[in-house]
């Protein structure tokens, strides 16, 4: 891919209401919807590290962008790329984050995706 990598992206998240916000456990393998400018395409391939709540460690996860909020997209929603956790994890990132919401992911609140 060249010029095709955009380095890691660093992805910190302190508090329940984001993580809720931002998680997307309606993709197989579960997924963040991850704020940023720069352009992606689907299916890209992206490498995150993941920094949730109080914890010190990082969580390195591989996946690929399958959703694409725009600049400028209706509703206010916040422009970024949603992205799916890869195989190679094994659920990982997932479990970590579904530990940390258990019991909100029933709720019916907006998130920035669906």
């Amino acid at each position: 891919m060249p010029g095709g990598q955009k380095g890691i992206l660093s992805l910190s998240i302190k508090d329940k209401n984001a993580l809720y916000a931002a998680y997307m456990p309606f993709v197989k393998n579960g997924g963040l919807f991850i704020p940023t400018t720069k352009r992606y395409q689907l299916g890209e391939e992206v490498f995150m590290l993941l920094s949730l709540m109080e914890e010190t460690e990082r969580i390195p996860v591989a996946g690929k962008v399958v959703w694409i909020t725009p600049v400028g997209a209706e509703g206010n929603r916040s422009h970024g790329i949603g992205v799916q956790f890869g195989e190679q994890d094994e659920g990982n990132a997932r479990n970590k984050i579904e530990g940390y919401l258990a019991g909100a992911l029933q709720a019916d609140r907006p998130t920035h995706t669906m």
